[in-house]
């Protein structure tokens, strides 16, 4: 999310491993598995969704958050998003591990 942050998203970032405040309506063990946004109509969105919403309020990204939001893409993001949800921890670690050297 910091990398959505450094680009200027017009958007409030709540980290809830620190401030243990989950969406409205999402339990914090689920917002903890999926990345949920509340658009600008104030409508809660989840995971390929999310990032379309949080896309579309990227600068530079926009296109993409428009694009990402339309059906069938939607969809197809959804499904890929599944896809890696079981490998995300992973990758995470991974990141944390070698991250520091790509910065380099």
């Amino acid at each position: 999310m910091s990398y959505y942050q450094d680009q200027g998203a017009d958007a409030q970032f709540t980290d809830i491993t620190r401030s243990g405040a989950s969406p409205e309506g999402v339990s914090c063990e689920a917002a903890l598995k999926r990345l949920h946004v509340r658009d600008q109509a104030g409508r809660l969105r989840s995971g390929a969704a999310a990032f379309a919403a949080l896309w579309r309020a990227t600068p530079g990204w926009r296109w993409l958050g428009v694009l990402g939001g339309c059906p069938p893409f939607v969809w197809i993001g959804e499904g890929l998003y599944r896809l890696f949800l079981p490998v995300r921890p992973h990758v995470q670690k991974l990141v944390r591990r070698f991250g520091s050297g790509l910065s380099s």
